[in-house]
């Protein structure tokens, strides 16, 4: 049975770049045609899409980011899944699900490297497909290597990535995980429906004692997703052989850098034998196999669950957009097409 393809659908493009906080208006809707697949190439029905917060580096024209900037103009892109339609010269088939990097649009045209075929039965819920977890689980088993008996500490714990690092902590065998957030109504959230054990937030005073208060006795392990003043206190209170994993600069994405700069005490850490490691998911390819099985287990197994927000239509992905720069959700922010 063949499916219908319209003769145009909906992509969303960059209108013109923010001086100040991202608005909707940033952003437009251009109706166009739907592409023709040609031999090589996926033409695919978007499904769901993803927004990520370094996106609004990305439209502010940030350079020093592993990828291109937005202009005036182009459209967006962003991890999504969808339904292939076509694909001649191809190993894949219509009907196929797959994750592929051409969100922000109804229908998208990608080579077929870019795309990857999904088990619909591998995770119970396809969505999660839209994960950060990878991050996440470098992070806590790469970087911190969380091990049985630490006290962690996860900064932005409630977004995608944090909200899943404190779980694979957990399951590591962190006996104490401590996360900090924006809210005391998302502190509420990790520590009720996450299993956090305490949370720092910045309209409670110096994150340096807050942290201190929350771990007496310091801390083993750090996942750090922003930088800024909250490495900084992570650093002053981690143990002897700390071990502190940088996967995220947030402090600096919100101001439109990639860069967030701290001043740190060298003599101190080495002193007390902490580590520090950079995380990137490029040097880790190799764990994606292993990522997956723990991912997919506990997923199935509810030891872990996905947290994350469902917008629907493809005219609120700048909305979904805006509201994750805000912080107004817990976990992921996805958009239904």
């Amino acid at each position: 049975m063949t499916t219908a393809v319209p003769a145009t659908h909906r992509e969303v493009r960059l209108a013109a770049r923010p001086q100040g906080p991202l608005r909707t208006g940033h952003f437009r809707m251009a109706e166009v045609p739907v592409p023709a697949a040609v031999p090589g190439t996926v033409l695919v029905r978007n499904q769901m899409m993803s927004v990520a917060a370094v996106m609004d580096t990305l439209v502010r024209g940030a350079t020093d980011l592993p990828m291109p900037p937005y202009e005036p103009g182009d459209v967006l892109a962003g991890p999504a899944i969808g339904v292939v339609i076509a694909a001649p010269g191809t190993d894949f088939k219509p009907g196929d699900l797959i994750t592929h990097n051409g969100g922000w649009r109804e229908y998208a045209l990608v080579d077929e490297t870019d795309a990857q075929r999904i088990d619909p039965e591998s995770l119970p819920d396809a969505a999660a497909h839209l994960s950060q977890g990878l991050t996440a689980w470098l992070g806590v088993v790469r970087g911190a290597e969380v091990r049985a008996g630490d006290t962690v500490f996860v900064t932005a714990a409630a977004g995608g990535v944090g909200s899943l690092a404190g779980q694979f902590a957990r399951l590591r065998g962190a006996t104490r995980i401590i996360g900090s957030t924006s809210s005391r109504r998302k502190g509420r959230y990790l520590v009720e429906e996450l299993g956090y054990d305490a949370v720092v937030t910045r309209d409670a005073g110096p994150i340096e004692d807050q942290l201190r208060e929350a771990a007496p006795a310091g801390i083993d392990a750090v996942f750090d997703n922003v930088g800024g003043e909250q490495l900084r206190a992570a650093l002053a209170v981690a143990r002897r052989g700390g071990r502190v994993a940088l996967v995220g600069t947030l402090s600096g994405q919100m101001s439109g850098s990639l860069s967030a700069p701290v001043e740190i005490d060298t003599g101190a850490l080495i002193l007390r034998g902490i580590t520090v490691r950079g995380m990137s998911g490029s040097d880790h390819l190799d764990a994606i196999p292993e990522w997956f099985r723990a991912f997919s287990r506990g997923l199935h197994e509810g030891t872990l669950t996905f947290p994350h927000t469902r917008l629907s239509g493809i005219d609120q992905a700048p909305r979904a957009l805006c509201e994750l720069i805000e912080g107004r959700h817990v976990g992921a922010v996805l958009v239904e097409l």
